[in-house]
């Protein structure tokens, strides 16, 4: 019992060092407490740009215990614009309270807890979730009704469901940038592809009315409510090739027939549809524990991320990858003190990547800066957030705005409960090239100089 309250006491040191340099680091930053934990947060569309903010979708997922329903969020978010914020109110929030600048717009009752979430990038209002169930389900978020998460609430029912997994696809999920192609990959250590081209013309056409309630019969055991109404849709190909549970999956950001999966071997497989259902490459022993995530740079397609439960991150070449598992990554990037969870590039800029982890830090990275300067942090790292308590089960970069990170912690095991959605943009100033920064600042200097009055 010492033992956790001396770790708590160190967490609450932390915490609060971080919160007095948050005027220092951050151009905008916004606190959400959530009342259940969230596993997956993800930004949606801009809908609305403003002089000072823009708006934009947002989507959540609330994990409950069961008294009221497990439910997908859709919430309307304002991002404040860079350098409008004041230091003073960025630092001025509440830990306890839900923050202004977000706001829920729709609940959809969801069958099962949402594991992750992934937006589809032809088409930004329809995204798929993943629950303890060999099902995908693919929202129409639009044309969803919206509906009130009370116990005994009939579940919404999906637009579509993807079938092909003989066990539950808990985790793995993802949309194809290429194409709307969706891939997933589950227990049954098997990545199941499909097509939902046919369907998207479909899916969009609000005419169709959800049955009333309980209209079509409840949740059955292992069965998505109202799941009679909903069209199925069969896989392209199912891959084989892991011997463990398929952790994630992600497409090559040029391609739909090329993808990459990780799993509890502790494998990186990249797979090609165009030449079967076995691996193209195979990298036994990519790390030394589980890898959990994995990504595939959107601006540099010979570059893949993974993040493991050995607490490293590792960057691949892909084309120093031979077959029969031989080729080592470029680099190992070594900064957390506990599993990694999630590891995403950034849309901006093609070295610099983040990376969170069950030690409650989002460091952000950029592979360019391994080697240049000598400082005690480790290489490559240039920036850690630190306004989580607990472990960052989930971040998304957002596409829209530069440099702005959503972020969400579960806080279970710290304060018993909930979670904690951040939203925040560091100052430019830290990843801005070193000249601008300074030559910037000696001119703030002079005006600084030519506004003080002299004797």
């Amino acid at each position: 019992m010492k033992e956790s309250r001396g770790s708590r006491a160190a967490v609450d040191e932390r915490y609060a060092q971080w919160k007095s340099l948050i005027p220092v680091l951050y151009d905008w930053f916004a606190n959400h407490n959530l009342v259940w934990p969230s596993l997956s947060c993800r930004w949606g569309p801009q809908f609305e740009k403003a002089t000072y903010k823009n708006r934009q979708r947002l989507y959540l997922s609330e994990q409950t215990d069961g008294s009221v329903p497990n439910t997908l969020v859709i919430a309307n978010c304002e991002v404040v614009k860079p350098r409008v914020a004041a230091a003073e109110h960025i630092s001025q929030f509440n830990e306890e309270a839900r923050s202004p600048f977000v706001k829920k717009y729709k609940t959809i009752v969801h069958p099962g807890e949402v594991n992750r979430i992934r937006e589809l990038p032809q088409n930004s209002k329809i995204i798929a979730t993943h629950t303890d169930s060999p099902d995908v389900l693919i929202w129409d978020v639009e044309a969803q009704p919206n509906r009130h998460a009370v116990l005994g609430a009939t579940e919404s029912r999906p637009d579509l469901i993807l079938r092909g997994h003989q066990e539950n696809a808990e985790f793995a999920l993802a949309m194809c940038p290429a194409e709307p192609y969706v891939l997933s990959g589950g227990k049954d250590k098997s990545v199941v592809l499909w097509s939902i081209q046919d369907h998207i013309s479909a899916l969009g056409d609000s005419s169709k009315v959800e049955s009333s309630p309980g209209a079509s019969g409840s949740k059955q055991s292992g069965k998505t409510a109202n799941e009679k109404d909903t069209p199925k849709v069969d896989p392209r190909g199912v891959f084989h090739g892991h011997d463990s549970t398929v952790e994630d999956v992600q497409f090559c950001p040029s391609s739909a027939q090329e993808f990459c999966s990780v799993g509890d071997d502790a494998c990186l497989i990249l797979w090609d549809a165009r030449t079967g259902t076995v691996p193209a490459v195979k990298v036994e022993k990519a790390h030394s524990g589980d890898v959990h995530c994995v990504d595939w740079n959107p601006l540099d397609v010979n570059y893949i991320l993974t993040g493991s439960a050995d607490n490293s991150v590792r960057m691949w070449d892909r084309r120093n990858l031979g077959s029969g598992g031989a080729g080592s990554p470029i680099h190992k990037f070594e900064g957390h003190k506990a599993a990694v969870l999630c590891v995403q590039w950034s849309p901006d800029k093609a070295s610099v990547f983040g990376s969170s982890a069950e030690d409650g830090f989002l460091n952000v990275w950029d592979h360019e800066k391994v080697g240049k300067k000598k400082t005690n942090a480790p290489a490559g790292l240039f920036f850690q957030h630190a306004g989580h308590r607990d472990k960052i089960v989930d971040f998304h970069w957002n596409s829209s705005d530069p440099w702005t990170i959503v972020s969400v912690s579960d806080d279970g095991e710290s304060t018993g409960g909930g979670g904690t959605l951040q939203i925040w943009r560091m100052s430019d100033l830290i990843y801005r090239p070193e000249e601008e920064v300074l030559a910037e600042l000696e001119n703030f200097k002079s005006h600084l100089a030519s506004c003080t009055p002299r004797n």
